[in-house]
C-alpha cells in the first residue's frame, strides 16, 4: 500500500497569529508519520515560524517555487532559500497559479526541476476545466499536463514527487469530483506514468485528490484504489476539520 499524504493548502489565507494558534492546536493531533504524511502550505512569510513549531508528525511546505536559483526576480522566493529554512515540500502548478499568474505547463517542468535539484519535495497539480470534462475532454488534457510537466524527469526522481489531481470545476465551488470520477482521472495519470516510465514507478507513485475535500467526503474519497490522500483547501483552515482529515487515512490502514 502506498503510503497517504494529507496536504492543507492554506493559500492568501491566515495572520500570523492565526497561523500560530493553528499550529499549535494540530501539532500534536497528527497522525505518526510513519503511516501518513501530513503537510500545511502557508503564504511564504510564515514559514520560518510554523516550521519551528510543527512537531514531530507535522511537515510545512511552500506554495510556490522559482526555477532560477538566484538572480534579478523580484518577489520570487528561491528552492535555496526554502531549503535553507528546512521546508520539506513545495506545491507547484495549482489551477490557480495557472490562471492568475499565466503558469504553463513549461514553467511547472522548469520549477519540478528546481525542487529537485534543491532536495525539496513536488506535490505537482494537474486538472481539467469544466468545459474539458463537459466535452469529454479529462483524459487529453490530464495526459498533456503529465507529460509536459514531467518532460526530462527521470524515474528515480519521480519517486519524490507526489501527483495531485485537483478538477479545476471542483476547486472552492463546492462541487466534489464523485469519488467514481477521482479514482478514474487517478488511475489515468498513473496509466500515463505508466507509459513513461513502467509498471513499477506507476503503482509506487502517490496520487492525491483535491476539490472541495471535507471531513464529509474524505473517507470515500482515499477509500480509491488510485487515490493515496488529498490536497484539501478551505476546510484545511479549521483545526479541528484538519485533525479530523489528517487522520482518516488511520481506518484504512487498520
Amino acid at each position: 500500500m502506498r503510503k497517504p499524504i494529507i496536504a492543507a493548502n492554506w493559500k492568501m489565507f491566515k495572520t500570523r497569529d492565526e497561523a500560530l494558534f493553528f499550529i499549535l492546536k494540530v501539532s500534536e493531533e497528527m497522525p505518526d508519520n510513519n503511516l501518513i504524511d501530513t503537510v500545511i502550505f502557508p503564504q511564504s512569510p510564515m514559514l520560518r515560524c510554523l516550521i519551528t513549531r510543527q512537531g514531530e508528525e507535522l511537515k510545512i511546505g511552500a506554495q510556490n517555487i522559482y526555477y532560477e536559483d538566484e538572480g534579478a526576480f523580484t518577489g520570487e522566493i528561491s528552492g535555496p532559500l526554502l531549503k535553507s529554512y528546512n521546508v520539506e515540500y513545495v506545491l507547484i502548478g495549482h489551477s490557480e497559479r495557472r490562471q492568475h499568474f499565466h503558469e504553463t505547463d513549461e514553467d511547472v517542468n522548469k520549477k519540478i526541476k528546481a525542487a529537485i535539484r534543491n532536495d525539496l519535495l513536488p506535490i505537482v497539480c494537474v486538472g481539467e476545466k469544466l468545459a474539458d470534462r463537459e466535452n469529454n475532454n479529462t483524459n487529453k488534457i490530464l495526459k498533456k499536463q503529465v507529460k509536459k510537466a514531467f518532460k526530462d524527469i527521470s524515474a528515480i526522481e519521480l519517486k519524490s514527487i507526489v501527483i495531485a489531481y485537483e478538477p479545476i470545476w471542483a476547486i472552492g465551488t463546492g462541487k466534489t469530483a464523485t469519488a467514481k470520477q477521482a479514482d478514474e482521472a487517478c488511475g489515468y495519470i498513473r496509466s500515463v506514468i505508466k507509459e513513461l516510465h513502467g509498471e513499477v514507478v506507476a503503482d509506487d507513485l502517490r496520487i492525491q485528490y483535491g476539490g472541495s475535500v471535507k471531513p464529509e467526503n474524505i473517507d470515500e474519497l482515499i477509500s480509491q484504489e488510485n487515490i493515496d490522500g488529498a490536497l484539501i483547501g478551505g476546510a484545511s483552515l479549521d483545526p479541528d476539520k484538519f485533525i479530523a482529515m489528517a487522520n482518516a487515512p488511520l481506518k484504512i490502514l487498520k
